[in-house]
């Protein structure tokens, strides 16, 4: 049985598997079976909403088991599936509606609020019955029992997922069902994953890491454990009692899970089930891999990096962690990685030049945005001095990935500095000009503002906001308007007011971001 969607990872493992438990989380578990008929029944009234084929549904609702049915319910169909955090405030939310033109959205009662806030127009499901007048998960499994099917190509749309581009707006990739299908194939097959693995499903389903987790999992037809992290005691209780063999987490999450009482974390021992860990979004410090190395004794640690434009490009194997803790590592399989400097040409060990990304895992484009495309997918034209490229054959397309790197002498990869003006903070890639046109928006009496990012060990960068204006404006003031339209993540936690802003020497029209940056370092230091 050929695999080249998503739909067929669902169909093979209710083939081949169907008594196993595929999903669980506290409340509920689902064999494939289960989840196989669940899954058709959401799908079958979903194409009664005769909507066109390539239509976009929305997802916006809490993680649990239903969501990761609502997640396969819509790639079991021909529509586009469109994950939306649930973090993301009303305004934000209408953003994403109206760029990509959702026309169906599947929710729960906790979010429903916030989507009855916005102006739209289109069809809402939830996942549990709170409305009288809204069709419910409940609803569809009492009313639709028959058979369904769907025929997909991999080169077919899946999902768009969105995050913030060079624009500064949020803007969403096009990634296919192959796109998805490749990921959980080649990381499958680095990681040596096996049937009988437990996947913690810690991560965001908004973004390709984490629905990567869930693809893998039902590509090797193992259990998926969903799990919300609140405190590190009730998360080793999770990986304990689940007995969870893979980890997929962030930086962010290495951190939160040793905040804690060092008498109230677990022994090692009671952690020996843990045999894989994986790490992305974000530098991994010392500290973290000794914590990690102390207490899951058993397990072999994965530092890896992917890209807003491709799944994933590198990965550090376990046994260079201790050697070269610095490095990003070396291309996955079915992927070639080039440093290439101004001039095209491939740099020389030690060398910084711009990562490119050749091979699987290149998804289709960003949504409704030429400009962005046009930035960051090019024609191999770009490599033409690095390779010997044959000529007569169709254009092929690769990354410019915007990370300046270098490789040492045995090909190890270091990244060096990022292209564009992003922030990445707990995993997650903030633009500076949503923060600062919210600041614009709403407070008159701010005439100049700048957004950036300070190094912070633990969560990678913090979030700084340097602004002038009439007068100082009470923190607290400014944080209670910042968190009306923006999510908790962007909100900056260093604020500070100056009279006046450093403007560049070669623009007097653009803030020094560079000074502020240091003076900012120098207090601290």
């Amino acid at each position: 049985m050929s695999v080249n969607s998503i739909r067929n990872l669902v169909e093979i493992a209710n083939d081949l598997t169907p008594a196993k438990i595929a999903v669980k989380d506290k409340n509920v578990s689902f064999t494939y079976e289960d989840v196989y008929t669940k899954v058709n029944q959401i799908a079958q009234y979903l194409t009664t909403l005769e909507l066109e084929d390539g239509a976009r549904i929305g997802i916006y609702s809490n993680k649990t088991a239903q969501k990761v049915i609502a997640i396969l319910s819509v790639m079991s169909t021909k529509y586009i599936f469109v994950p939306i955090t649930k973090l993301l405030k009303a305004e934000q939310l209408q953003y994403i509606i109206d760029d990509c033109d959702i026309k169906c959205i599947l929710t729960d009662e906790k979010k429903l609020s916030t989507v009855q806030e916005i102006s739209f127009a289109g069809t809402i499901v939830t996942v549990e019955s709170c409305h009288k007048d809204i069709v419910s998960f409940e609803e569809i499994y009492k009313c639709y029992k028959g058979d369904y099917s769907c025929s997909l190509n991999g080169h077919d749309n899946a999902a768009i997922t969105y995050s913030f581009a060079s624009s500064g707006f949020p803007k969403g990739v096009v990634i296919s069902h192959r796109n998805f299908i490749d990921g959980a194939r080649s990381v499958s097959k680095y990681l040596d994953l096996k049937e009988e693995d437990t996947f913690s499903g810690l991560l965001s389903f908004s973004f390709d890491y984490g629905l990567n987790q869930i693809f893998c999992s039902f590509y090797k037809r193992a259990t998926f454990v969903v799990h919300n992290f609140f405190t590190p005691s009730e998360f080793f209780t999770h990986l304990i009692k689940d007995e969870v063999s893979v980890l997929a987490l962030m930086p962010i999450h290495i951190t939160q899970m040793f905040d804690e009482d060092i008498h109230r974390l677990p022994s090692p021992q009671q952690l020996d089930n843990v045999r894989i860990i994986t790490s992305s979004g974000g530098n991994v410090t010392d500290k973290m891999i000794q914590n990690s190395e102390k207490y899951f004794m058993k397990a072999d640690f994965y530092s890896m990096i992917g890209h807003t434009e491709a799944f994933r490009s590198a990965y550090l194997e376990p046994s260079q962690l201790n050697i070269r803790p610095n490095s990003i590592g070396k291309a996955i399989p079915d992927v070639e990685l080039y440093v290439i400097n101004k001039e095209g040409y491939e740099c020389k060990p030690r060398e910084v030049g711009e990562l490119i990304h050749r091979g699987a895992g290149i998804y289709k484009g960003f949504w409704n945005s030429k400009e962005d495309t046009d930035h960051s997918f090019k024609s191999i034209d770009i490599l033409k001095n690095a390779i010997k490229n044959e000529t007569g054959l169709a254009n092929e397309i690769v990354v410019a990935t915007g990370d300046f790197v270098y490789k040492d002498e045995e090909g190890y990869l270091y990244f060096v500095s990022r292209q564009d003006d992003m922030i990445k903070s707990s995993g997650y890639r903030i633009s500076p000009v949503e923060i600062e046109s919210v600041l614009r928006d709403n407070f008159s009496n701010i005439s100049a503002c700048a957004v950036f990012g300070i190094e912070n060990e633990d969560i990678e960068e913090e979030i700084a906001l340097v602004y002038t204006g009439i007068g100082e404006i009470p923190k607290n003031e400014l944080i209670f308007e910042l968190k009306k339209h923006l999510p908790t993540y962007m909100i900056p936690t260093i604020i500070i007011y100056r009279q006046s802003m450093p403007m560049k020497q070669d623009d007097k029209n653009k803030i020094n971001k560079e000074i502020l940056k240091d003076e900012i370092i120098k207090s601290n230091s």
